[in-house]
C-alpha cells in the first residue's frame, strides 16, 4: 500500500525530484556522448566478432563465443543503445543518428510502434491497470485487479512462452490481442500496424535465418543455430530485466480513478512505488541498459541511463524522507519475487487466500 502523503508533501517531493533531474540535466555533455559513444564501438565490435566466430562453430567453444558475442550486442544494443536513445536521452546531442523519432533497433518491434506502447503508454500509465498494457502484457494476471479465470492456471505456460520468443511478443504488441478477443476492436483495425510487423519482422528474420547463413554455405546451418541461440539469449535476458522493473512482490498497481486530475507529485510517487530496480556490477548495469535502476528510469526516462548509478543514492534519500519504500535488492531476489508473484495470481483467489494466510 502507497504510503499517503499530504499535497503538501507531494508538491515538495515534485520540487525534490525536479532539482535532481534540473541538476544533471544542467551537466550534460561530453562526457555524456563520449559514453554512449564507446558503446556503440562496443556493440559494432562485439556484433563482428561474432559473425566472424560463427562459421567456425563446428569448433564447440568458438560457437560458444561465437553465440555469446552475438548475443551480447543484440543486448547491448536493444538495452543500453536503442531503448535509451529511443527515450530521448541522447537529442541534445542533435546527432541523426541518435535521435529518438527516427532510430530504429535491431529488433522485430518497430521504432514507431515502441514509441506509442512503450515510451507512451507504460511510461504515462505506469501499473495503472487496463491502461499500463505492459503490465502483465495481456498474458499474465498480476494482480487482484484483474479478476481470476481458469486459463490463468496456465499463465506459466505463457510467462515461458513470452519470455522464449520475448522479441515476437513486443513486436506484436500494438495489435491489441485482448482487445480483438473481447471484440471491442477487429483485426481489420490494425492493417497499417500489421503491415509494418510484417516488414520489421520479415527483414530481421531474413537477416539472421537466411541471410547470414546463406553466406557461410556450406556451414550455413551451424551460423543458423548461432543467430538461433543469440536471439534466444537476448530474449531470455531482456525479459527478464524488464519484468524484474515492475513484476516483483513489492511493486504497487493503481487503478484508473487514482489518476484522475494527478498532479506532479502524485505522478513521481506512483513511477517510485510503482518500479524495482536490482543490484550488480558494472556490466550488470550497462547490460541491462540501466533498467537495473528501474526507479530512475521511471522517474527522469529522459535523462542518460549512465546516469542512474549516480543520482540513485540520491533518489533512496527522496525516498526515506517521505517514508517511501525504495524497491531494491539483488538480481535473483528480485527475480524470485517475479516467478512468485506470476505463480500466485495463477491461482483462483481463494486458494491464494488459504495459502498466504497459512504462510503467514
Amino acid at each position: 500500500m502507497t504510503t499517503q502523503l499530504t499535497q503538501s508533501q507531494l508538491d515538495d517531493l515534485a520540487r525534490d525530484l525536479d532539482a535532481i533531474r534540473d541538476e544533471v540535466r544542467a551537466d550534460l555533455g561530453e562526457r555524456d556522448a563520449r559514453y554512449i559513444r564507446r558503446i556503440i564501438r562496443l556493440h559494432r565490435t562485439l556484433e563482428i566478432g561474432g559473425r566472424v566466430l560463427m562459421p567456425f562453430g563446428f569448433i564447440p567453444p568458438v560457437f560458444v563465443a561465437g553465440v555469446a558475442s552475438l548475443g551480447v550486442a543484440k543486448i547491448i544494443e536493444n538495452m543500453e543503445i536503442g531503448h535509451n536513445v529511443m527515450h530521448g536521452q541522447y537529442d541534445w546531442m542533435n546527432d541523426p543518428s541518435l535521435h529518438s523519432q527516427t532510430y530504429e533497433w535491431d529488433t522485430v518491434c518497430t521504432g514507431d510502434s515502441w514509441r506509442q506502447t512503450h515510451n507512451y503508454e507504460h511510461h504515462t500509465y505506469t501499473n495503472v491497470i487496463g491502461k499500463d498494457r505492459d503490465y502483465g502484457y495481456a498474458v499474465l494476471r498480476l494482480s487482484d485487479d484483474e479478476k481470476w479465470k481458469p486459463w490463468h492456471l496456465l499463465q506459466f505456460i505463457n510467462y515461458l512462452m513470452l519470455t522464449v520468443f520475448f522479441q515476437w511478443g513486443v513486436g506484436l504488441h500494438e495489435l491489441e490481442s485482448e482487445r480483438i478477443r473481447r471484440r471491442e476492436i477487429k483485426l481489420s483495425d490494425k492493417k497499417a500496424f500489421l503491415r509494418d510487423f510484417f516488414r520489421k519482422g520479415g527483414r530481421q528474420a531474413f537477416k539472421d535465418y537466411v541471410f547470414f547463413p546463406a553466406l557461410t554455405f556450406p556451414v550455413f546451418p551451424i551460423v543458423l543455430a548461432g543467430n538461433v541461440c543469440a536471439n534466444l539469449v537476448r530474449n531470455l535476458w531482456s525479459s527478464t530485466v524488464i519484468f524484474c522493473g515492475h513484476f516483483t512482490e513489492d511493486a504497487e498497481t493503481f487503478s484508473e480513478a487514482s489518476i484522475e486530475n494527478e498532479s506532479r507529485g502524485q505522478w513521481y510517487l506512483r513511477q517510485l512505488t510503482g518500479s524495482s530496480n536490482f543490484t550488480g556490477g558494472k556490466w550488470v548495469h550497462i547490460l541491462s541498459g540501466h533498467l537495473s535502476h528501474q526507479i530512475e528510469h521511471h522517474v527522469f526516462p529522459d535523462i542518460p541511463a549512465h546516469r542512474y548509478r549516480e543520482i540513485a543514492p540520491r533518489v533512496e534519500a527522496v525516498c526515506r524522507k517521505y517514508g517511501l519504500k525504495y524497491n531494491t535488492g539483488s538480481f535473483g531476489k528480485q527475480y524470485w519475487t517475479v516467478l512468485k508473484r506470476i505463480a500466485h495470481y495463477s491461482l483462483p483467489d481463494r486458494v491464494r487466500v488459504k495459502l498466504e494466510a497459512q504462510a503467514v
